[in-house]
């Protein structure tokens, strides 16, 4: 079988608020899962379609840490087994559905999709201020995007979009032309840029408590399969640097963008930022909020019109500034190719 997706990773299939006792339905990377939680409170995650009438599991309803088809009453257990099978002398050997690991992080339920022996939880990202009780953290949501996750990688590896998509947010004149540098890890792409002496964009100026111009720098991390982990630093004018501690004024912004292909052409986009202030401010929280959000819905709008011209004309060039997001799809080309190779060994 060709993979269209990198299947050996873990990726985030819902927040963990959205998974109760009750069967939750998500499709993810071409596979319908269901998802419901067991009396202790763990997660289980199983395919969604009962191997009799294929009815979708996530129809039927939890019965003691089983869940139950709802056409027929067979039982499958956390481990994808069939325990019972109404009206039958023997459950049959075919009454089996795949089980997917599945862990919670960081108020998030993550699902690997690959082969099961693959799956390590220190894979998950380490996130090392989540439990900083000096970083303030603004809990985002889930959003749907009409287009191919590779779309949007291309967008969170391209910092220079945002003088024109973000114009009254992120944006400001003053970071057209900066050249990009691109670094290369194990883990992903990374692209960015230290702006000098500029304005303070319009997003951040009721944060930073400095004033006057700043040093920015836009750090824009990809790390595989589609995980994103992007950076703001805004210090005063000429203390910008990356040697030695920032200044003590220094604004940091940590943006988590967490990937989820549903199909080629849908993505779900998981979100999240941490703040090296106001730790218990929830009015502080709700304005970074409404306002990224905001800003990720003005990306919503652009990606999905660049889905739909990608597929009606496809591209006829290439710029300085895609030099990342170039990278980072060869990359993911070739991991998904040794995927596809070993699977046909």
């Amino acid at each position: 079988m060709t993979l269209m997706f990198l299947e050996n990773a873990w990726y985030v299939a819902a927040l963990s608020a959205d998974v109760s006792r009750t069967p939750f339905a998500v499709k993810m990377v071409n596979h319908d899962v269901v998802l419901y939680r067991k009396q202790d409170g763990d997660v289980v995650a199983l395919e969604d379609s009962c191997p009799h009438r294929r009815l979708p599991l996530s129809k039927g309803r939890v019965v003691d840490d089983t869940l139950e088809c709802g056409y027929h009453g067979l039982r499958f257990d956390c481990s994808g087994a069939c325990v019972e099978a109404p009206g039958t002398k023997h459950i049959p050997m075919a009454a089996v559905v795949r089980q997917y690991p599945a862990v919670e992080k960081y108020g998030m339920v993550w699902v690997w999709m690959g082969d099961s022996a693959l799956a390590n939880t220190a894979d998950i990202i380490e996130i090392k201020e989540w439990d900083d009780p000096n970083w303030g953290v603004n809990r985002g949501d889930a959003m749907e995007v009409a287009c191919n996750y590779l779309y949007i990688t291309d967008n969170l590896l391209d910092p220079s979009h945002v003088t024109w998509v973000h114009q009254s947010s992120f944006g400001s004149s003053d970071l057209v032309g900066i050249p990009l540098e691109v670094t290369e890890a194990d883990s992903g792409i990374t692209v960015w840029r230290w702006l000098r002496d500029i304005e303070v964009a319009p997003f951040y100026k009721k944060f930073v408590k400095f004033s006057g111009n700043c040093d920015r720098k836009q750090q824009y991390e990809m790390r595989y399969p589609a995980h994103a982990v992007i950076r703001a630093v805004f210090t005063p004018a000429g203390t910008g640097s990356d040697e030695g501690e920032f200044h003590p004024d220094v604004f940091l912004m940590d943006s988590y963008n967490f990937l989820t292909p549903i199909d080629e052409k849908t993505t779900r986009y998981f979100w999240f930022q941490l703040r090296n202030f106001s730790p218990n401010d929830e009015a502080v929280s709700q304005i970074f909020n409404e306002d990224v959000r905001a800003a990720f819905n003005e990306d919503k709008e652009i990606l999905e019109a660049v889905q739909i011209g990608m597929d009606e004309h496809g591209t006829k060039l290439h710029l300085a500034a895609d030099k990342g997001s170039l990278l980072f799809r060869r990359r993911m080309s070739a991991k998904i190719e040794a995927e596809n190779a070993a699977n046909d060994a």
